[in-house]
């Protein structure tokens, strides 16, 4: 698989709604390796395509837990409740973190690379993590949410 270059703010890419994925075949089972090997060269826990320069409605997440790689295409959150609020950066956004409040638990409908349905239940940070990347993919940024910037050694002391 091939490590992609990351999509910084502001290309315009990043915010705009993207298309739906109506073709599931090699081309996007090569794609979503491609994400998941940029995902890991650049230490994320998520990548949606439009940070690869990809308006479509694909995205990844995995926390290094027991779900493994959630692969999203064509999301649509159909449940949430809840509320955390807690730290986020994204790899648009290198060195640019804040506070964003999200709902601690969803349901999403997607699709898998074969095009068939299937649900995912999340809650805590791959709830976070899921709703960030969705987001991606409706052109919205998680800079939009921010409720307090954080420096980046305020973050580092918080988690240690």
């Amino acid at each position: 698989m091939t490590v992609k270059p990351i999509v910084m703010y502001p290309a315009e890419v990043l915010e705009q709604p993207c298309e739906k994925v109506t073709v599931f075949d090699r081309k996007l089972a090569k794609l979503l390796g491609d994400m998941y090997d940029t995902m890991i060269e650049y230490d994320g826990v998520g990548l949606a395509a439009p940070q690869i320069g990809i308006s479509k409605q694909i995205a990844i997440v995995d926390i290094d837990d027991h779900h493994g790689t959630i692969e999203l295409i064509n999301p649509t959150i159909i449940d949430s409740r809840g509320k955390q609020t807690d730290p986020e950066g994204c790899l648009s956004f290198p060195g640019i973190f804040g506070e964003v409040t999200r709902a601690n638990y969803v349901k999403v409908r997607t699709f898998n690379r074969k095009g068939k349905v299937k649900f995912i239940e999340a809650e805590g940070f791959l709830a976070r993590a899921i709703q960030h990347e969705i987001d991606h993919l409706n052109g919205v940024l998680f800079t939009s949410k921010v409720e307090k910037y954080i420096e980046e050694d305020e973050l580092e002391q918080s988690e240690g």
